[in-house]
């Protein structure tokens, strides 16, 4: 049987796109479990998974606590490769869980990552590398305190003043993750009695408590149309009020306020999940987390401060004070008794 030219080409033309498309079919896939407020430009992740060979299945968990139970719940079969979202208040139950896999010394300590261009500016335990930090403060409604002629608060003591009487909304640490963040904060500031004598106070001064962030800062807000001029939200929250206004603005709507026993600095990491597949694609997205163009994106995509800190601030985050303190009990406090704090609380503010 005879051949002509045009016909081999023809067939080694369909032959190679059988392979890629065999190739193609069976590429890796690299599992990542995040909380939901995970977002990154979607050309930055195309190139990726176009550096790594891989094509990225990512998983959206809801609240990071949340995102953490899945994990803990599949461990024995685990539904992730690298997980980004587990922060500082969170590690310790992470950690007692062994969801993590700790026992890679690449990723421990800061020690130099593929991608990384500095020295962690922030640490967590070995197990989780720093991607980002941010704070969670009280923030203010400027144009509600001027009208009012009301001076701010400086203390939390002032806020169970009868002055600041039923000025305050705050989240609920049993379904928030800033909820529970300044719960800690209040304990990390005063110790465990004093802070639940706080909260008794506030309770009796009109504190209002919402479900979740959303509730609080876009319903309850006065800013947003709401009745509290206070609010428990994110030093970065000015910041995003100017990037993301409709008119353009000098200078922020709200403002962040900075009170002692009231800031809590928040760590989110990524890390390897034990026993998790393509180990070393999920070794590189973390790389690729820590990189210059991915820290960089992250500040106003996920409003938080990038973690190595040789990079750039974006001009918006001009906007966004970083407090020179906060306040904390300590992740092994945390893990051994978080839970059992939020349900004090509950007792307390709630019931």
């Amino acid at each position: 049987m005879k051949y002509s030219i045009q016909s081999l080409m023809v067939a080694a033309t369909l032959g190679l796109l059988l392979a890629l498309g065999c190739s193609a079919a069976h590429s890796a896939e690299l599992r990542v479990l995040t909380h939901a407020s995970f977002v990154l430009p979607k050309p930055l992740l195309a190139q990726f998974e176009k550096d790594a060979g891989v094509k990225l299945r990512i998983t959206k968990a809801g609240d990071a606590g949340e995102m953490l139970n899945k994990l803990v719940l599949t461990r024995t079969n685990p539904i992730a490769d690298v997980v980004f979202g587990i922060d500082n208040v969170l590690v310790g139950k992470a950690l007692a869980a062994q969801v993590l896999d700790t026992n890679d010394t690449s990723l421990a300590g800061g020690a130099p990552l593929p991608g990384a261009t500095a020295p962690n500016s922030v640490n967590l335990p070995a197990g989780l590398v720093p991607v980002d930090y941010g704070y969670v403060t009280l923030n203010y409604d400027k144009a509600w305190f001027a009208k009012k002629r009301l001076a701010l608060p400086q203390s939390l003591e002032d806020l169970a003043q009868p002055a600041y009487a039923k000025l305050l909304v705050v989240q609920n640490p049993a379904t928030s993750s800033p909820g529970n963040a300044f719960l800690l904060a209040t304990i990390g500031a005063m110790g465990e009695t004093k802070a639940f004598d706080w909260w008794a106070r506030m309770r009796a001064n009109g504190l209002k408590v919402s479900k979740g962030w959303t509730e609080a800062y876009y319903t309850e807000f006065s800013h947003n149309g709401g009745a509290y001029p206070l609010v428990l939200s994110y030093a970065s929250s000015p910041a995003a009020e100017v990037f993301f206004s409709k008119t353009k603005l000098t200078e922020p709507p709200t403002g962040s306020l900075a009170l002692p026993g009231a800031v809590f600095r928040q760590v989110e990491g990524v890390g390897l999940v034990r026993g998790g597949k393509e180990r070393a694609a999920a070794v590189r997205f973390i790389g690729f987390m820590r990189s210059a163009a991915v820290q960089q994106a992250l500040q106003t995509e996920m409003w938080m401060f990038p973690a190595d800190a040789t990079v750039a601030r974006v001009d918006a985050l001009r906007h966004a004070v970083e407090p020179t303190f906060h306040h904390s009990p300590g992740p092994q406090a945390i893990a051994e008794q978080g839970r059992d704090w939020v349900t004090r609380w509950t007792q307390v503010v709630l019931k």
